[in-house]
């Protein structure tokens, strides 16, 4: 039976968007004389090499793509997975199109509102995060099939064979898949077939020892042969829905079958002269960024000191988060005003709130509205071929290792997205995120995502990035597009360090080198609360193409996150 795909358009252009890069036509010319660099870079070196050789076998940006979503589904179990989600952003270099592939996990058709309370309405520790009861229907197959049907130049086949080496022959583990193991440990023993394929004997793997997944081979060369039915119908399906069900979940074959893709339009928005692409609901990415960059360039933030623009960005992050609790969740199911949350005169009211003197206290905002009757891992990796055209691409399962779950015998890993609902409004989820109605567990439903896949451009240079991080994601992106807006390169993108307001908790968490002292002396006497990590956050993975030559050679910047383990590299 042939698959039905959505198109949907879910926000209007606020401003006009420019072409990423050179016309159609100079891109053809280029493109003839082969004269034009590709780079990649994602979180693990084996996922960017597999992209690399897709572009070399003559394969688009697109296909790609599809391959570094694979080999990372299989290297990198607790980040992504074929049974996980994610969100695409796609950029055609011929006729200048932007979309967004939305392969977000949905809610079973057994979900309830309240499926994670208790009988006096409290919220079950761990039910939301660990096991198949966490598990939304996974997205990733439909959408690796859709983008290489409709998207890309080379098969399904091809763009799935490197994954299928690596999962029969195995990777090497490292020390982030040692700590993230470490961390999950309880919820991979909890899984039979995750603690024999994921652990050594119950154990943490030691560093240099090799994880062969057959079953997860096998399930690929099924969706590599079948499309996307091998995974959602027949024979396949049927084990998942038996596994799942057997194990305390509510997954039915009509889940599997009934789940379709969604081509998204892009939220686009202007900061002066720089043009911005990003992802809207679903994702809270593409909206709260639009309402962050309306603020700093309502109060002037090129004319601000280093303290000053600090103070500002935070207190834009704090009314972009507040907005984020209360409106955003899956526009298929409920109206999201993107198009008042993302325009001038909504950003005009905000900044009479938005005072420069000192911190607002979250608490005298206008609460956010609660109906009473009703990650931290992930990945990104960033792809631009020879013709110009480019993917910005954000994946996950939500927590290390999602669920800890593997149904029998398939390989598949399932996510733990379903704690990205509000399982009761004004409740915190794992990540301290708040919502409200607009994101309650509904049958069907997509959960709101902070994944925030994004493409930017000014002048004749433009950039492709994005990052994991959970809450985290939506400022990591900001301080990407503000370093990229002031001319740095990739890798002075991904070195930039880190400070974060998410409205709930009020506090400012910052990396170590952040904040000066004396940027700590100023944001303090505002009246902030600042609190200094002891780790890092964020694994970035950015591509910029730097200028068109007069040899019409774009000079390319690729850098992976030294945060991560990840590798980027630009063709000769």
């Amino acid at each position: 039976m042939a698959r039905r795909y959505l198109i949907q358009v879910c926000s209007v252009l606020l401003f006009p968007v420019l072409l990423f890069s050179c016309s159609p036509a100079d891109v053809d010319e280029a493109s003839q004389s082969n004269t034009l660099p590709y780079a990649v870079a994602s979180a693990h070196p084996l996922a960017t090499r597999a992209g690399m050789d897709i572009l070399k076998q003559g394969g688009n940006a697109f296909d790609a793509a599809v391959a570094v979503t694979a080999v990372l589904a299989v290297v990198e179990p607790y980040s992504s997975g074929i049974g996980g989600g994610g969100f695409w952003l796609l950029h055609r270099q011929s006729d200048d199109m932007q979309v967004v592939i939305d392969g977000r996990e949905k809610a079973p058709l057994a979900a309830t509102r309240d499926m994670y309370l208790d009988a006096d309405g409290e919220v079950i520790s761990n039910l939301s995060i660990d096991g198949p009861l966490s598990a939304g229907i996974p997205g990733v197959p439909a959408a690796i099939e859709h983008i290489t049907t409709r998207y890309g130049k080379l098969s399904l086949a091809q763009n799935l064979k490197a994954a299928i080496t690596i999962a029969d022959n195995g990777f090497a583990v490292d020390a982030i898949y040692r700590r993230m193991a470490g961390f999950r440990h309880a919820a991979l023993l909890a899984s039979d077939d995750a603690s024999e394929i994921l652990l050594n004997d119950g154990d943490i793997p030691e560093s240099g020892d090799i994880i062969v997944q057959k079953d997860l081979a096998t399930t690929l060369r099924t969706i590599a042969a079948q499309g996307a039915r091998g995974f959602y119908q027949g024979e396949l399906a049927d084990r998942l829905v038996r596994s799942v069900v057997a194990n305390g979940g509510i997954w039915s074959r009509e889940d599997l079958a009934g789940y379709e893709i969604v081509e998204r339009q892009p939220v686009r928005f202007t900061f002066n002269d720089m043009q911005v692409v990003s992802v809207p609901p679903p994702s809270s990415g593409g909206v709260a960024l639009a309402q962050i960059f309306n603020l700093l360039a309502l109060k002037d933030y090129d004319r601000l000191d280093a303290a000053q623009r600090k103070h500002l960005i935070i207190e834009s992050m704090r009314l972009a988060y507040r907005d984020r609790a209360e409106y955003l969740g899956d526009s298929d199911f409920v109206d999201v005003p993107v198009d008042k949350l993302i325009s001038r005169e909504y950003a005009e009211q905000l900044a009479k709130t938005l005072r420069m003197a000192s911190a607002t206290r979250s608490a005298d905002l206008k609460p956010v509205v609660v109906d009473a009757n009703k990650a931290k891992d992930t990945t990104h990796f960033s792809v631009i071929d020879s013709d110009g055209n480019r993917v910005s691409a954000t994946l996950s399962v939500n927590y290390p290792f999602g669920s800890g779950f593997i149904a029998e015998g398939t390989g598949v890993l399932l996510n733990d997205e379903m704690d990205d609902f509000s399982s009761r409004p004004g409740t915190p989820n794992v990540y301290g995120l708040v919502g409200a109605g607009a994101n309650a567990i509904e049958p069907g439903k997509r959960m709101l995502s902070s994944m925030s896949p994004t493409m930017a451009q000014r002048g004749e240079r433009s950039v492709v990035l994005g990052t994991p991080g959970g809450s985290r994601i939506i400022t990591m992106v900001l301080h990407g597009l503000l370093a990229f807006y002031d001319g740095a390169d990739a890798e002075e993108i991904v070195d930039t360090p880190r400070y974060h307001h998410q409205y709930l908790p009020d506090t400012v968490f910052y990396e170590a080198d952040a904040l000066s002292e004396s940027d700590k002396a100023v944001l303090s006497a505002k009246d902030h609360h600042l609190k200094k990590l002891d780790s890092t956050f964020g694994n970035m993975q950015v591509v910029v193409s730097e200028r068109m030559r007069a040899d019409g050679r774009v000079e390319l910047s690729a850098a992976a996150d030294k945060r991560g383990i990840g590798e980027a590299l630009v063709s000769p």
